[in-house]
């Protein structure tokens, strides 16, 4: 082995751009990123080749001063921070002063730029046969506006193993778009225009962020999309998500931005996938574009040399405020709330689900009332959840509490579920026709009849309204329970021999640090020694599942993100089982009256678009896809 010796400065060049510049799209984003903290309001990107051949970056901000040209091609070189203060509170998108000097290393970088006021550009080469030479780059005059212009050629020129890993010219491209785009969803005040090839493939002009979004998002989303924009203390959230109806089999319409940089982050995704976690359906995945704000020294993000992911220094604060303000977003998503449908397909095509269905109407509030639950439904897991039955009244805690508001709900839907009769409103009287029914004061209209005992068919404003019964009755009976459960302490049940596992130190400090939260999710555990932990209690409602098991999850949670996302999908488990047992079946036949107490249920219940799988229960026809199907007007 040979003595240890300092490496030159190319070669420790050379090693940072390998963490630096995976690919042409990393050069891209540096580049670009430099441009937007330089105040810039416009920036042209031009690749050829993918961006293996060329890549220029032409901005027009406050430019570089001519005697520091050469300083912005050293390493660790930057005007961003000056002391450890403004590393740990930093507020642009690059700091790190590695950028520049890395892409140099492993290509031939020419760097020109001319200040406000100044009579003419400056100019820098950074070339192979310069650094072959061992020659300093000479600073020359340039033709230029105002700003700064970055050309790259040939990248990896002179690390071929590198190159070798890249892929074809337009899957480079893909990478590259890819990498502008999510600058053009972060900074949508910066106009920007790509050209691939003497190709112009993007040209955005200064948006809106709503613009932006769907500029580069595409109509269908932004007509499924929820509106955010929330602050609570030092945090805002703003940005759209979609409906659950609106979700995608790949993780490609994905963007979070904190403080203005695209990031991925665990506990970000964690929060966002447990919003969504009762209503979207199996292995899909929501699209969103959400804006991030807090103050800079509340978050690290010199985390990764590419800075595409940070910490947080109150990550539990952080998970919870974004969890809960998508979770009220989406609460909103009750049926009926949309009004019509969106464009609809071909005659050839059946319709599909429009685009806009479960948004809230403007001014709707949901209705309160009480839900009687089928009496085979629930039996002893009931009563586990919600306390014994009172002998008189057939009545529980649970449901005596959602019962306190008006009889009138509580008594149509005892009818829809249990068969007996029930006053339904409008229709009360046996000889009203559906016909003869106002559609426009009830967004779901009101039942025509049922269809092969699982469909609701029901006349509305807009045409006709098809509902999956089961399925939406299914969503109303969750939601109530999950309601009946809200806001109270859950109850511990002890063990009568406690059980105890070995803990790994990351573990024992999570419980000593989470004592209390753990005691009130319903565990006691207490340390044994330094290494084992003892479960003595857990959650009454899963008194049956694997103690260890379950706490383990738990603790981890807690580690994670300081949520209690685990124990409480464990409970919802229940809660979902419990409703399906308690919905009305399938072939089930229902009168006009318990069809329409159902859709006034619908319309009064959070996420009654989708049941408790993800699943659609409603669907739109519209009088014009109606029209298009049978060719009338042709």
């Amino acid at each position: 082995m040979s003595r240890i010796q300092a490496l030159p400065d190319l070669l420790i060049s050379q090693i940072a751009a390998g963490e630096v510049v995976e690919r042409p799209a990393s050069a891209v984003k540096e580049l670009l990123e430099n441009a937007i903290d330089a105040g810039s309001g416009r920036v042209e990107v031009e690749l050829d080749g993918g961006g293996l051949r060329r890549i220029a970056v032409t901005d027009d901000g406050h430019g570089i001063e001519q005697e520091d040209l050469a300083l912005a091609l050293t390493r660790h070189a930057t005007s961003k921070i000056a002391a450890l203060e403004d590393l740990e509170s930093v507020a642009t998108l690059g700091f790190r002063g590695e950028a520049l000097a890395s892409i140099a290393a492993v290509s031939d970088l020419t760097l020109a730029s001319r200040t406000p006021g100044a009579r003419h550009g400056w100019r820098i080469g950074h070339t192979g046969a310069t650094r072959a030479a061992g020659a300093q780059p000479v600073v020359g005059p340039a033709a230029l506006a105002q700003g700064t212009r970055v050309e790259v050629l040939d990248l990896f020129f002179n690390t071929p193993a590198r190159r070798r890993f890249l892929r074809s010219e337009q899957t480079e491209y893909a990478h590259c778009l890819e990498a502008v785009e999510r600058i053009a969803l972060a900074h949508p005040e910066v106009a920007l225009r790509l050209t691939h090839n003497g190709r112009v493939t993007l040209d955005l002009p200064a948006h809106s962020r709503d613009q932006r979004v769907h500029a580069l998002l595409g109509e269908e989303f932004t007509a499924a999309a929820l509106p955010i924009d929330e602050a609570g203390g030092p945090l805002a959230l703003a940005g759209l998500i979609a409906q659950p109806a609106y979700s995608r089999a790949s993780r490609d319409a994905q963007y979070v931005f904190v403080n203005g940089r695209f990031v991925r982050d665990r506990v970000l995704a964690h929060a966002i996938g447990a919003a969504y976690r009762d209503v979207l359906h199996h292995q899909r995945h929501p699209a969103y574009a959400l804006w991030l704000t807090l103050d800079p020294g509340a978050v690290d993000a010199n985390v990764h040399p590419t800075k595409i992911e940070v910490r947080f220094r109150e990550g539990q604060a952080v998970h919870r405020f974004v969890q809960g303000a998508l979770a009220r977003a989406l609460a909103a998503t009750r049926a009926g709330a949309a009004g019509s449908a969106t464009d609809a397909p071909p005659a050839t095509e059946p319709p599909r689900a429009p685009a806009g269905w479960g948004q809230r109407r403007p001014g709707a509030a949901p209705r309160q009332g009480g839900l009687g639950l089928h009496e085979g439904g629930g039996s002893a897991l009931y009563d586990t959840l919600f306390g014994r039955r009172d002998e008189a009244t057939g009545a529980t805690a649970a449901s005596r509490a959602t019962t306190a508001a008006p009889a009138d709900a509580a008594s149509i839907l005892r009818g829809a579920v249990s068969g007996s009769p029930a006053d339904a409103g409008p229709d009360r009287s046996p000889e009203a026709r559906p016909q003869d029914l106002p559609v426009d004061d009830a967004p779901l209209g009101y039942a025509l009849g049922q269809l092969a005992g699982i469909y609701v068919l029901a006349r509305n404003s807009h045409g006709l309204v098809v509902v999956d019964m089961h399925a939406a009755h299914e969503r109303i009976v969750y939601e109530r329970l999950k309601s009946a459960l809200a806001g109270d302490a859950v109850p511990a049940q002890p063990l009568l021999l406690p059980v105890s596992f070995a803990a790994s130190a990351v573990e024992m400090a999570t419980v000593s640090e989470h004592a209390a939260t753990l005691l009130r999710l319903g565990f006691d555990l207490s340390a044994l020694s330094d290494t084992r932990l003892a479960v003595r209690s857990v959650p009454a409602t899963l008194v049956d599942a694997d103690a260890i098991a379950l706490a383990r999850a738990v603790i981890a949670e807690l580690r994670e993100s300081g949520a209690t996302d685990v124990l409480a999908a464990r409970r919802d488990e229940l809660l979902a089982t419990m409703a399906c047992h308690a919905a009305v079946r399938a072939n089930r036949a229902l009168g006009l009256h318990e069809m329409n107490a159902l859709l006034r249920e619908m319309e009064a219940t959070e996420r009654s678009g989708q049941c408790n799988h993800g699943r659609p229960t409603w669907f739109q026809l519209t009088l014009a896809d109606l029209d298009r199907m049978f060719l009338r007007g042709r």
